[in-house]
């Protein structure tokens, strides 16, 4: 590889850094290219990106970088880094589940928001519900004050109901 493409993969993993929700440094050593292309598959699926260079060209795309400055001491070895646009939890739970079943990927950190996740944080988020669960969770919960009240209300009449026809059965 010569300096001007060397730059281009530097420049490539920067953009890639500074544009991605967060990023996730996996250790692929063992992986055959069979468990590669059907880990990348899984992770477009989810909209996640796996990049694979020199641990040097990471190092040095990471350098001068305020927010991702921190990644550098784990960028060693055999290493990938795999990017979310979209739904972090969804690429999260897609590693944490590919690692399981392969033993020879492993979970080395995470960058979220400026911060480094260890690899329980990541298993933590990987074992959050899908955002739409979420969301309607958090709907039901808010809908649930308002939900009590009409009830509360509906049982204030249906007692005066009550009331009135026992009096009228009482009169007749």
């Amino acid at each position: 590889m010569n300096r001007q493409q060397k730059e281009k993969v530097i420049e490539g993993l920067r953009e890639d850094l500074l544009k991605s929700q967060a990023t996730f440094i996996v250790d692929y050593k063992g992986l055959s290219v069979a468990q590669m292309q059907k880990l990348r598959s899984e992770l477009r699926q989810k909209g996640g990106s796996l990049k694979v260079a020199k641990a040097r060209l990471m190092k040095l795309a990471v350098d001068d970088e305020p927010g991702v400055s921190d990644m550098a001491p784990y960028l060693k070895e055999q290493i990938g880094l795999v990017f979310s646009d979209e739904q972090f939890s969804d690429v999260a739970k897609v590693l944490s589940d590919f690692s399981k079943e392969n033993k020879s990927l492993g979970l080395v950190a995470g960058l979220f928001e400026s911060q480094i996740l260890g690899k329980e944080r990541i298993s933590q988020i990987a074992s959050l519900p899908p955002k739409e669960v979420l969301l309607a969770q958090l709907c039901r919960t808010l809908n649930a004050p308002t939900s009590g009240l009409v009830r509360s209300l509906n049982m204030i009449i249906l007692k005066l109901l009550f009331a009135l026809k026992q009096v009228g059965e009482q009169k007749k």
